[in-house]
């Protein structure tokens, strides 16, 4: 695919659900599969990874965290993922995150907005979202490649999501500036407004990955009743 278009796997078990978006996705320009179970969607998502993953956190049949944790735990799973939950409810936006999700639909939800969803994970997955520039930033035995999006740590490959990655990249790049979480979400997400929960799920499961003690963090510091920053060990 070329452009903005790109490859999506839509995962639900409504095929009512599962057709509309796909129309609508189609329209947009993007090539479009559907799975209906959790072993179905692993299978091919690991086999030949999509460009973008939507998946219904209420799959019936399937423990989706389990699914999220097998996916995130392969190097061919590491694709941006979209999650669409249930409506107003705070805990599952929050396990969606905690899954691995880079962003959350609720429903009931638009075409539309699904869409827009997907345009900019898509556009933050590619990179647009990281400042220009390549080259590799170094913060004692954690190297970042930002032009081929590796990340090392102690030499040690390890895997982040798009997201994770973009986050990882901002605060490196402002080392010992303080960010507030709406800071972060419109200068990482480019959301102008948003769930704040968003900002703290993801800096904990960035904290699991690069962290020596994540309980007691060195490197990405919470400043209390502010926000976080990032302080370098070198």
């Amino acid at each position: 695919m070329t452009g903005k278009s790109a490859r999506i796997l839509v995962v639900d078990d409504d095929p009512m659900v599962a057709e509309v978006v796909a129309r609508y996705l189609e329209r947009e320009g993007h090539l479009v599969e559907c799975a209906d179970d959790g072993a179905e969607a692993l299978n091919r998502a690991l086999a030949d990874p999509p460009d973008l993953l939507v998946l219904d956190l209420a799959l019936s049949g399937t423990d989706v965290l389990q699914l999220c944790g097998k996916l995130r735990g392969s190097e061919r799973g590491q694709g941006p993922l979209i999650m669409l939950t249930a409506l107003g409810e705070e805990i599952d936006r929050v396990v969606g995150l905690e899954t691995g999700a880079d962003d959350y639909v609720t429903r009931p939800f638009s075409p539309r907005e699904l869409a827009l969803r997907v345009q900019a994970v898509l556009r933050r997955a590619r990179g647009a979202s990281v400042p220009a520039g390549t080259g590799v930033l170094v913060d004692g035995d954690l190297a970042v490649d930002v032009g081929t999006h590796e990340v090392r740590l102690a030499g040690k490959e390890i895997g982040l999501t798009a997201r994770e990655f973009d986050l990882l990249v901002h605060l490196l790049r402002n080392p010992r500036q303080v960010f507030s979480r709406s800071a972060l979400l419109d200068q990482v997400w480019g959301w102008s407004f948003g769930d704040s929960s968003t900002v703290t799920v993801h800096v904990r499961r960035l904290r699991e990955k690069i962290e020596a003690d994540p309980a007691e963090p060195r490197r990405i510091v919470t400043v209390w009743g502010v926000g976080y920053r990032y302080e370098p060990v070198t």
